[in-house]
This record gives structure tokens, sequence and C-alpha cells, in this order.
């Protein structure tokens, strides 16, 4: 490394999602980016995609200043010993959402711990693959940081230095605490969601035909390839039936509740529903600080080339600013219901704006 932390050449082990996303961000900086991957059709897609070349058979040009292990968790101590026996680079890291169990095999396996620190990125898609990487996918957003005990500081410098490049913000939490956080927020909403979805397997036309945005939004995360969530929740089994058990005992209660049909009963069900908006309430909002009440301006919107475009621009001359969009397609038509959360203090003026324009602003 030429300076510390400034990267110069990285290795990245592994070209999916985030392997990829992780090349294309240190690229889009300059940094010199070496792939390698079992899989050589996802390497070449890699390449292809501007991520960085293919890293030449044996040892790289000198040692990388970093080598990323973007490989499932049960994978990284193996990964991690065979990149040092190859003296891939000076430091190691992981992006792995796992991050104790990782470290107690690398101990075992006897890997040098001094050159490696555990991460994190805190941030993905639906989507799975080096296809569906993205350069600014890390952007805002949290990057776990886990140095063992003897962690050398010019690899937490490195590890420190690709998460800044990346675009995300490094928070340094021991490897137990960061397992049972994302189990809390991240591990057990997915399995969550999947057993709602799963109840849509069996469910008719008709009640497919009502589906909003509602079931949307709770199901999303359930598209997520099944063979990399199972590896997560295996490698972060405790945790994660810690916070199931805990939500499963909510609802078998609200069922119960719901099946005394008492009015007793309703206000017990009341309280869980009031305990989830003070804990909703909780989840930071924009640039980290606490989330805000914003008005919904709702546009009606034809479903066709450029529209969204001109509605924005609309916004910038309105001297709005549009704080988060959902959008809501109308089943047979082809319109939609574009929600535009701004400033309550900000609302009647896009409104006016996008009416004066010639779109519907319903209320």
């Amino acid at each position: 490394m030429a300076e510390k932390g400034v990267l110069e050449r990285v290795v990245v082990v592994g070209t999916g999602l985030i392997g990829t996303s992780i090349a294309l961000a240190l690229r889009g900086h300059g940094v010199e980016v070496l792939l390698t991957d079992r899989d050589q059709a996802a390497l070449a897609m890699a390449v292809e995609l501007g991520a960085g070349t293919a890293l030449p058979d044996g040892a790289a040009a000198g040692p990388a200043d970093l080598a990323v292990l973007a490989v499932p968790p049960a994978a990284v101590a193996v990964t991690l010993l065979d990149a040092q026996k190859r003296g891939l680079a000076t430091a190691y890291t992981d992006v792995a959402s796992v991050k104790a169990l990782p470290l107690a095999q690398a101990a075992e396996l006897g890997c040098d711990l001094s050159s490696y620190v555990a991460g994190h990125p805190l941030a993905g898609r639906e989507r799975s693959g080096p296809a569906a990487a993205r350069g600014d996918l890390f952007l805002g957003r949290p990057w776990a940081l886990c140095p063992a005990p003897g962690a050398a500081p010019d690899a937490v410098a490195a590890v420190t230095a690709l998460a800044e490049t990346c675009g995300a913000q490094p928070v340094t939490v021991d490897a137990a605490e960061h397992d049972r956080a994302v189990a809390l927020v991240s591990h057990a909403p997915h399995v969550v969601s999947a057993a709602v979805a799963a109840r849509l397997t069996g469910a008719d036309d008709t009640a497919l035909g009502l589906a909003g945005q509602g079931v949307r939004d709770v199901t999303r995360i359930a598209a997520s390839d099944p063979r990399l969530w199972i590896g997560i929740l295996s490698a972060n089994a405790a945790p994660v039936a810690d916070v199931l058990e805990a939500v499963a005992t909510d609802l078998a209660v609200a069922a119960s509740l719901l099946r005394d049909g008492s009015e007793g009963a309703a206000a017990h069900v009341a309280d869980l529903l009031l305990r989830g908006n003070a804990g909703r309430a909780r989840i930071p909002g924009k640039h980290g600080a606490a989330q805000k009440a914003y008005a919904t301006v709702t546009v009606v919107i034809p479903d066709r080339p450029g529209e969204l475009a001109m509605i924005f621009q609309a916004a910038g001359i309105a001297g709005v600013n549009i704080e988060d969009v959902t959008i809501e397609h109308s089943p047979g038509r082809p319109v939609g219901a574009l929600e535009l959360a701004v400033a309550p203090e900000a609302a009647e003026t896009l409104a006016a704006e996008l009416r004066a324009r010639g779109w519907s602003v319903p209320g």
C-alpha cells in the first residue's frame, strides 16, 4: 500500500452480487481490481461488466493491498487460509453476514488473524449474481468491521479504506454483538417475510388479484436466493432462533386473542400494533437521523416512457425535495398511483405544480 489507508490494488475472491459490486465501486475510484471465482461464467460476466481483470494463475504481481473474500459464511475460513498461503495480499477481509463463526473457524485453522479484519457491508438486493451488481450499492450504508484482538492497525486501515471508497459508513462492532444485531434487523425478518410469502402458494386467483402494496412490501425480500440464505441462517442459527421465538410468541398470542373475539382481547392485539408503531419509529431515517414525518402527495401516473422524469423535473422546478417514492400499479389498467413523500410544508406547493402541469393529484 502506497499510503496508510490508500488502496491501489485489490483482489476480489467471488464475483457474485456483493463481490462484483465492490469491484465496480473500486474501479470507479481508479483502484486496480483482480477477480477470481471458481464459477468461470460468473467471473467472465464480472470482467465483461468492467469490474476488473481476471487474476492470473499463480501469484499476482506482488501482494495486493487487500483481498476481499466475497464467499458464503461457511467458506470464509478455508478461503482465507488458501489466500494467505498464496500471499494474495497484505490484508484480508470478508463480506459474510455472519461474523463469529468465520472468526472462530479461521482461528481453528491457524489463519493469521493479525492481517484479517472480518467485515460485513449491510447492503444487498433480492437479485443475485454479477449481473445484478451495482457500483453504488453501498452508498450511505453501514459497513460492519469486526477485527479480532491483535488485528494489525494497517489491516484495519485497509478495510476501513475499502468501506469508505465504496461510499459506506464503517462501524466497528464486536463479532458476537454484530451477529445478534443482524439476527434482529436482517436474518429473522427474512424468515418472517418468507413465512408470509409461503402462505401465498396456496392462494386462489381472487386473493392474488386483490394483492396490494402491503403484501408486496412484506414479501419483497422473500424473493432472495434460498441457497444463499440457508447458509446465512445456519451460520447464525441461535441468535436468529431467539428472535423468531419471540416473534412467534407475539403472533401466537395475537391469534389466540383474535379467536377469543372479546373486546378485551382486541385491546391486547392493539397493544402489539402500538408496539409495532414504536419499534418502526426507532429505525434511523435519512442520514442516520431520527425518522421524520412526511406528507404524501399521490399522483395518478400513466404507464408511458418519461412520465417519472417529468414529475421529478416538476418537483425540482417547484423547489421541492422528494424524500421517498413508491408506485402502486393499477391491475388491468395502464396507470398507477405514484406516492411522493415530501416535507409537510412542501406538499401543497408540489401538488399545485403537478396539477398545473396536467397531472391528476387527488385530495
